[in-house]
């Protein structure tokens, strides 16, 4: 046994509630939560929510990391369907006119954002089931967030206040696009609900808001000015829209 009178981390609070603190320290920490009520309803909570997580995630917890956000991928050039995409619409307007490149056009922009829609999902998918490590930055650190991604992705990166829609920041993290970064940013309710918003830039310059779904989970995407954004959570469609709409606007006024 450890001596008793050093404090017990933040850290190692977490590390007991996964199974992962040392067994010479687990004592110790079980001892001061019996005398600090605070940290043991804080430990109480984390637990209960990690449940959730768990019950409500774990058929995707475990699996593989899926190629498309690789880290390396943000170095790489754009995908080589994109240059089929490019020469399949040059030869559309010579044969169709303007106006079937009008319609191509939008085809195109649809075809784009969906592409990077399902990179969200598994971006999604893969980091909203973490407990401990659902974020690169905290939410706690927003403004030193906000200026790391904006460097990072080259355009304003915005973290959205969503307490209206009993939303937190849980924090953000940069991820790979299609065609460079993009900025992750995460937020949860006190019920352990998880949001993400995923942006990159797009050629596309704007079109307007679509809905698509995968099993429980549901997305809004749209562009704006040269930048993609999709906003991810669960199946409740009306809920989804809530929050898509506060982003919308937010990203409307901050310009990014």
């Amino acid at each position: 046994m450890t001596d008793p009178k050093i404090p017990v981390t933040e850290d190692e609070l977490h590390a007991y509630i996964d199974g992962e603190l040392p067994p010479e320290r687990r004592s110790d920490v079980e001892a001061w939560l019996a005398t600090h009520p605070d940290d043991s309803e804080r430990v109480q909570s984390w637990r209960t929510m990690a449940e959730a997580l768990h019950a409500r995630y774990d058929a995707v917890a475990n699996e593989s990391v899926p190629p498309r956000l690789e880290l390396e991928r943000l170095q790489r050039p754009p995908r080589k369907w994109l240059y089929g995409a490019i020469a399949a619409s040059f030869a559309a307007f010579l044969m169709g006119g303007a106006s079937g490149w009008v319609a191509h056009g939008a085809t195109s922009a649809r075809s784009t954002l969906q592409a990077f829609t399902g990179d969200a999902l598994e971006a999604h998918r893969l980091y909203v089931v973490e407990v401990r490590h659902p974020v690169e930055v905290p939410g706690d650190e927003k403004a030193h967030l906000q200026q790391w991604l904006t460097r990072r992705c080259g355009r304003t990166v915005h973290a959205p206040e969503l307490q209206s829609t009993g939303l937190k920041l849980v924090g953000g993290r940069l991820l790979p696009g299609p065609s460079g970064p993009a900025s992750f940013l995460m937020y949860e309710s006190p019920s352990g609900e998880r949001f993400t918003v995923y942006a990159t830039k797009t050629t596309t310059e704007a079109m307007q808001m679509r809905y698509t779904s995968e099993g429980t989970t549901g997305a809004l995407f749209w562009a704006d000015r040269g930048v993609g954004y999709v906003v991810i959570g669960g199946s409740d469609r009306q809920r989804l829209t809530q929050v898509a709409q506060q982003v919308y606007d937010q990203t409307e006024r901050s310009g990014g």
